[in-house]
């Protein structure tokens, strides 16, 4: 299994932006899907987790601003990234679990078992 993700790119602020995440593999069946993102020279962090398509979770700083949808037919979780901030700036990367994470559980990285390559999102002020 793998998972490919783009649409990563330069933005103002204030700007939008969407990544895409699709995966790969003949028996590939993800019950959760997530986004994370690592700011320059801090630790990585959740962004938003998808359980089928329609409980959603996001981290505080990005409620409201950012929505993540999927395509269970295309194997593909998306992020809608609106109202975008210097802060935001990032290295975002998507994963991927066969489990049906709780809502509590799918901010723990350890919990997915697949994970794209990241796509860089600069947001200049």
């Amino acid at each position: 299994v793998q998972l490919q993700a783009s649409g990563g790119g330069l933005v103002q602020a204030g700007g939008s932006l969407g990544l895409s995440c699709v995966g790969f593999g003949r028996t590939f069946t993800p019950g959760t899907m997530a986004w994370f993102r690592r700011p320059p020279g801090k630790e990585r962090e959740f962004v938003a987790g998808t359980r089928g398509s329609i409980s959603t979770n996001y981290a505080d700083s990005v409620r409201g601003r950012f929505t993540i949808s999927r395509d269970n037919a295309k194997n593909t979780v998306y992020l809608q990234m609106n109202s975008l901030k210097p802060e935001d700036t990032a290295d975002y990367y998507c994963a991927a679990t066969t489990s049906n994470l709780i809502t509590s559980a799918r901010s723990n990285p350890k919990h997915y078992n697949y994970w794209g390559q990241g796509t860089l999102v600069t947001v200049s002020s």
